[in-house]
């Protein structure tokens, strides 16, 4: 009877296809981060200078074998929640659970942070717009976090009313932010070092310095390319969706491949383009005084309008964040339900809908203590870092997964789709391993040895925290499920129902 009422209960609907998974992928990519990581980077990395755009070439290639990784799982194993369901299949139960629970307890809050920093690129808006009198309101603290919990609830609605909503407002944003992003790239290219003088002298009345020679170094260069690396971070959300992806075995590796390779050359363009117009020993000085932002630093070369574009693309590209975001944390919430080490009512489907409601409402929950949070955040980079911290785990875990699945699990192995060759995986493997441990190695070095305040300044003992937060939660949960006499080695060999 137990096992006729779960089958008749209500299941996720495959429903989306490649062009929605695709935008998934990039609407979680490409954020505002873009307008700001690339030039704040010279205050969190002093020395990078002029190696700006090598060191984010070089952040893709992490991302690269990542994404293999990814795509080789995700053809075998299309359900919700993928990076937890590849890692526990194929790895380790325990590892899959608390690798993507960090995962998600740092995705939500960084939904958190989104929602609250979008209200100053309005403010900006209504700036460049002479509104003064809206700019001052939108400073107010009241405003500020009312706006950033609406819009943020507004992304927690767009879920709940199931795919199809969410794919038609995905798809045509994911499009909207590469036009735009595409004024801020012509723009860069169409001025010069020279034209960006005259503008800052003419605008403040101040003599653009010569450029100083390079100070930078290798371990200076690793740094930055495993800070910037953060900007590739999302195109895991495809796999998140996978028990709702049409044709899976084909469209969530094809989804990942093409976000990954739109999104990284976009990076490349937006990123040459800002440092084409505006010099890096200028952006390098000015990181170390006040906040930047390509919107900021262009303004000094367009006009009103333009400005208004620019920053109205980076608004956009925060917003369209959201939805894509809180469909990736609610997936994992749900996979954990479905296979018992979590409550089982975070599992319920909306029997209308189709959508599990209960996981997005409650990562909407997690995600409103990241903006309250963030009334008392003292450093942006601390929020990245974590979600560095916790991704390189994760996909750290995705690559091993891809050694040891025909090993753990060969009735799975043979349903790879993607480089079925052993020899091909195991290529895929071993260099994402390599290249992801030391990339770990790089980022954990560097955050445990910058001088800070307090321990809970680092990224590092906080991410362990979580780690040791999910841990309690997931043998608590195990337990649970040998009381009831459940064979946990057959339990986390099959693939969850759809």
């Amino acid at each position: 009877m137990a096992h006729e009422t779960a089958e008749r209960r209500p299941r996720l609907a495959r429903e989306m296809g490649l062009l929605g998974l695709t935008a998934t992928g990039v609407c979680s990519m490409v954020g505002a981060g873009i307008s700001v990581i690339p030039f704040m980077i010279q205050r969190n990395v002093p020395g990078i200078g002029s190696d700006v755009l090598g060191a984010y070439v070089f952040a893709a290639l992490p991302a690269v074998l990542a994404g293999l990784a990814y795509a080789v799982l995700a053809s075998a194993m299309p359900r919700a929640g993928g990076s937890y369901v590849y890692a526990s299949r194929g790895l380790n139960a325990y590892l899959g659970f608390v690798a993507s629970f960090s995962q998600w307890f740092s995705l939500c809050v960084a939904i958190g942070v989104v929602s609250y920093v979008l209200v100053p690129f309005l403010r900006d808006i209504a700036v460049a717009l002479a509104w003064s009198e809206m700019a001052a309101v939108l400073e107010r603290g009241p405003v500020r976090l009312s706006i950033s919990l609406a819009v943020l609830w507004s992304a927690v609605a767009i879920n709940l009313r199931g795919v199809k909503l969410y794919e038609r407002l995905i798809v045509p944003l994911m499009f909207l932010t590469f036009l735009l992003g595409g004024v801020v790239i012509v723009a860069g290219f169409w001025f010069s070092h020279e034209e960006f003088a005259a503008a800052l002298l003419a605008r403040d009345g101040v003599m653009l310095p010569p450029a100083p020679a390079p100070t930078g170094s290798p371990s200076t260069f690793l740094s930055a390319a495993a800070l910037l690396f953060a900007s590739f971070i999302g195109f895991d959300s495809i796999a998140q969706a996978g028990g709702e992806a049409r044709n899976p075995a084909r469209n969530l590796p094809l989804a990942i491949g093409i976000a990954v390779g739109s999104v990284g050359v976009f990076y490349m363009l937006f990123t040459a383009a800002v440092y084409h117009a505006v010099p890096w020993w200028y952006v390098a000085e000015q990181a170390q005084q006040r906040d930047l932002t390509a919107p900021g630093l262009l303004g000094y070369l367009l006009p009103p309008f333009w400005t208004v574009v620019i920053v109205s693309a980076a608004a956009v590209a925060l917003a369209k964040d959201l939805p894509a975001m809180l469909l990736a944390v609610s997936r994992l919430m749900f996979a954990w339900a479905e296979d018992g080490i979590f409550p089982r009512q975070v599992a319920a489907v909306h029997p209308r809908f189709r959508t599990p409601h209960i996981a997005i409402i409650a990562s909407g929950g997690m995600a409103t203590l990241g903006v309250l949070g963030s009334h008392l955040a003292g450093d942006f980079f601390l929020g990245v870092d974590i979600l560095v911290t916790s991704m390189l785990v994760n996909f750290l875990v995705m690559a091993a997964s891809v050694w040891w699945l025909p090993t753990r699990n060969p009735a799975l192995a043979r349903e790879v789709r993607v480089f079925p060759s052993h020899g091909a995986q195991r290529i895929i493997a071993v260099g994402g391993m390599v290249v992801l441990s030391d990339f770990l190695m790089v980022h954990t070095v560097k955050d445990l040895t910058a001088p800070v305040e307090a321990w809970y300044f680092r990224s590092t003992p906080v991410w362990l925290v979580v780690m040791a937060l999910g841990t309690l939660i997931y043998w608590r949960e195990v337990r649970a499920l040998q009381a009831s006499g459940v064979d946990l080695d057959a339990h986390f060999r099959a693939l969850p129902p759809e």
